[in-house]
């Protein structure tokens, strides 16, 4: 008997979640004007991207590079592109409504030892305080989505049994959330583990959304991608060029950047709807805008299809 190729495990197409403007920007240490967060997300939004985190509505204390989230969201063309933002409590979710996102994103670490230093809040007590947030978010039509950090690994603690990741996404579930992040937040996570932690949370809760979120801090990113493709992943955020970091997470590089991953899913047949020499354009408008070298490779490199002329041979 033949086996089937594991390809056809492979979604036919893939939706990325763009997460550079709030992900990649929150750990910039000088100020990005507010215009020029615009024309970051405008340009993200031209090249196809449909959904994005464009900002994150977190006390300017902790987060003084997104303290104009209201201005950024005001200030962009949204052509019906879905708007979404971070909240850390409920007055930030207030804000967040007040501004008109279309999606809200909660964040809660799958650790007690990350939540505290990320939140200053136990889970429970997290997620405690999504109750209200969601009653806000119902009455004023606005789905939410949940991040679950730590969810491959803690900084603090180590590995993190499936157990404890499934036991807080049943009860993100119970409060009505649509969509969970697993978040791979300092890049600790490899293949095997990706495959046993996604394929549990989708064989528990099939009727939620799933989505990965991988950190690239040790170079295992691509590799990973492909582990939860095969478990039935077809959700992704990733990060302009691999911009950011957690400021709350020792160690913490950016995401996968988008443009790599965009090239790696559309060579394997997969398609985003992103034109991609447009998203490597907005990769390399990404690095003027921060004034530094950013780690996304196809940008330097070019795509596999970009080829190039044989040099002459020495007669």
């Amino acid at each position: 008997m033949v086996k089937s190729s594991w390809t056809s495990a492979l979604p036919s197409t893939v939706e990325m979640v763009e997460v550079g403007p709030r992900d990649g920007l929150q750990i910039i240490q000088e100020f990005v004007p507010t215009e020029k967060k615009i024309e970051l997300v405008d340009a993200l939004f031209a090249s196809g991207v449909r959904r994005m985190e464009v900002t994150s509505f977190v006390h300017p204390k902790f987060v003084p590079q997104l303290k104009d989230a209201a201005e950024v969201l005001a200030g962009i063309k949204r052509d019906g592109r879905v708007c979404m933002a971070m909240v850390p409590n409920m007055k930030g979710a207030e804000r967040a409504v007040a501004a008109q996102v279309d999606m809200l994103d909660v964040i809660v670490s799958a650790t007690e030892s990350h939540n505290r230093s990320n939140v200053r809040r136990s889970i429970d007590e997290s997620l405690e305080g999504f109750v209200p947030i969601f009653n806000l978010a119902k009455a004023a039509g606005v789905s939410v989505r949940a991040s679950l950090a730590t969810s491959f690994g803690c900084p603090f603690e180590g590995d993190v049994p499936v157990s404890q990741v499934l036991s807080v996404c049943q009860r993100l579930q119970e409060l009505g959330v649509m969509e969970i992040a697993l978040c791979d937040t300092t890049g600790m996570a490899n293949p095997v583990q990706v495959s046993k932690v996604v394929g549990a949370c989708l064989e528990e809760m099939p009727a939620l959304q799933w989505v990965a979120h991988f950190h690239n801090t040790r170079g295992a990113g691509s590799a990973n991608l492909l582990a939860a493709l095969m478990e039935g992943v077809s959700i992704f955020d990733a990060s302009i060029a691999g911009l950011g970091g957690c400021p709350f997470a020792p160690g913490a590089t950016g995401n996968v950047p988008t443009e790599d991953m965009v090239h790696i899913l559309h060579e394997m047949g997969i398609e985003t709807g992103i034109d991609l020499p447009s998203l490597i354009a907005t990769a390399r408008l990404s690095e003027e805008i921060i004034g530094e070298v950013l780690p996304g490779q196809v940008m330097k490199a070019g795509r596999t299809c970009d080829l190039h002329p044989m040099p002459p041979l020495d007669s």
